[in-house]
């Protein structure tokens, strides 16, 4: 056991897009997501009848179309089969198919008699799913559905159904276990984060996601302790310039500092930063 100072580790975010239905939850995902990489490294794991293909005029993105049942187990493979494949950014849209769809936790616990103590079969199946989300070796982005709920509320002498706000349709709780929680407020696709690690949105006016929401969130993962990769389409300036003001010249010392493909080598010493 050893007392150490805390340290920033770069990682791998975990993003949570929710909204009611025709807010836009799978576009904003693939904008978001190809902030982050490019089309060809991001996979979405479709649960929505194939809606996703709706954009491939986006990019040639890839898709897993997941069907019933959707058990923790299925979706688990499904991340799994998109990691092996070397995918950076994995979009699940949606969650919320695991939690009441089809062959989800509520069907499940249904099938087994649908009392309490069913839940003590059923969930560890679903921490197995979100530990597969946590534990991804790529980043993550998950829509859920929100729907509105009611209660019955006494007026008088009379008791009334009342509307009770919108909710996410998964297991309460989710949000806290993911980095960024963004929730779509209308057709328009204006967002607001209602949990945010990053502190990027916190307090901020409503904004519309877009490309450079994931490049943000990319920057602020990578601000960490470890190498900052670099790529064609991902380059730190701050931090080559950074380097490079430290003396940092050779393109040996640079890739001290940070992982540096022949393309990126190359594109330096055209700018003549080397």
């Amino acid at each position: 056991m050893e007392l150490k100072k805390a340290t920033r580790k770069q990682l791998k975010i975990r993003i949570g897009i929710s909204g009611a239905s025709g807010f836009g939850k799978t576009y904003s995902a693939l904008l978001l997501a190809n902030g982050i990489t490019t089309w060809d490294k991001i996979a979405v794991i479709d649960t929505e009848n194939d809606s996703a293909s709706l954009y491939s005029d986006l990019g040639e993105f890839n898709s897993i179309n997941l069907k019933a049942p959707y058990t923790p187990e299925r979706y688990i493979e499904a991340i799994k089969t998109c990691e092996n494949a070397g995918m950076e950014v994995i979009i699940i849209d949606s969650i919320s198919h695991e939690w009441e769809g089809k062959g989800g936790c509520l069907e499940i616990v249904d099938s087994l008699g649908g009392r309490f103590q069913d839940w003590s079969k059923v969930t560890p199946r679903h921490s197995n799913f979100i530990t597969a989300i946590l534990n991804c070796t790529s980043h993550v982005i998950t829509t859920v559905r929100r729907k509105q709920e009611y209660d019955m509320v006494k007026e008088g002498n009379k008791t009334v159904v009342s509307k009770f706000g919108m909710k996410e349709v998964t297991r309460e709780g989710f949000e806290y276990e993911l980095t960024v929680n963004i929730e779509l407020l209308n057709d328009k696709h204006m967002a607001k984060a209602s949990k945010d690690r990053t502190k990027l949105f916190s307090g901020k006016a409503e904004f519309i996601i877009n490309q450079n929401t994931g490049k943000q969130l990319l920057d602020w993962c990578n601000e960490g302790e470890g190498k900052a990769i670099l790529d064609k389409e991902n380059i730190n300036w701050t931090k080559i310039v950074k380097a490079l003001k430290e003396e940092t010249r050779t393109i040996e010392q640079l890739k001290s500092t940070f992982e540096i493909s022949e393309e990126v080598k190359e594109l330096l010493i055209s700018e003549s930063l080397l």
